[in-house]
């Protein structure tokens, strides 16, 4: 198996998510290691001898994916046995041409307290926190979004996921089988703000697999609650016009991309 690295002299974030996105379009498997903040020359050299260890012990030379500022360590790391990309290289002097003016690189700047966003997504996060599985209704005025579903549809994930990549307070509401009855109805709590809804379903077997794990043999986990609970949120979704997504074959990353598109919610990240 070959060796993937992510290098950076910071948090190696962005060498991780192009590394990642390109490995990706390869049907095969990868052996991923990342070493964030490799800040001075002695702690490059101690990287290149790693990479040139894993070398000499699977006879491939290792994919080295790296995005380093400071340029003593980048010229080092761009050194070792690997097989070397420096994405920044590939982008800045085309943008510099474009843009006519010089890049000023910086450390930890993509990815630091000091981010215009951080507070923003810090936020969102504990708003999130604070108002998951309907937990306080009381702050739904501050809510980009209100997600609903059934119990273990993915929700609370996908709320944090949204809060902590794009700074978006996202609340969730769970509908259980208390709020049945003869059929499923919008309580009025959500309906004041009917315009922040988006739902979530997911397919009887996988909802049946992921609360057989949590609590095996109950009624809350039976096939039968499940398809009655299920049959139930979809026939509202559709009836009060409420936009939804089945996230059965969906990451939280995709579930997450999918509302952005769909809502046209604005990132608050960048």
């Amino acid at each position: 198996m070959r060796t993937a690295y992510y290098i950076s002299d910071g948090t190696a974030i962005t060498s991780e998510v192009f590394g990642h996105a390109l490995l990706s379009l390869f049907p095969t498997e990868f052996n991923h290691i990342t070493i964030p903040f490799v800040e001075t020359s002695e702690h490059a050299e101690r990287v290149n001898k790693q990479i040139a260890r894993t070398f000499n012990d699977s006879g491939e030379r290792p994919l080295v994916f790296y995005t380093i500022v400071n340029s003593d360590v980048r010229e080092i790391v761009s050194n070792s046995v690997g097989i070397n990309y420096n994405f920044l290289d590939q982008f800045v002097a085309p943008l510099e041409k474009i843009l006519g003016i010089p890049a000023k690189p910086e450390k930890h700047r993509t990815h630091s307290i000091h981010e215009k966003t951080y507070d923003i997504r810090i936020e969102a996060v504990n708003y999130a926190l604070a108002n998951d599985d309907g937990a306080n209704t009381d702050n739904y005025h501050d809510a980009d979004i209100i997600l609903v579903g059934v119990s273990r549809s993915g929700k609370t994930p996908t709320s944090l996921y949204l809060a902590l990549q794009y700074g978006i307070k996202a609340a969730n509401y769970p509908f259980t089988e208390e709020d049945m009855g003869d059929m499923l109805k919008l309580p009025p709590k959500l309906r004041r703000f009917k315009q922040k809804l988006f739902g979530l379903t997911i397919n009887p077997e996988r909802l049946h697999q992921i609360r057989s794990e949590r609590r095996a043999n109950s009624k809350y986990a039976s096939m039968r609650q499940c398809r009655m609970e299920l049959r139930e949120v979809d026939n509202l979704y559709r009836r009060e016009s409420i936009p939804f997504l089945n996230s059965t074959r969906y990451s939280i990353e995709e579930i997450s991309a999918k509302i952005l598109a769909e809502t046209g919610l604005q990132r608050k990240k960048y």
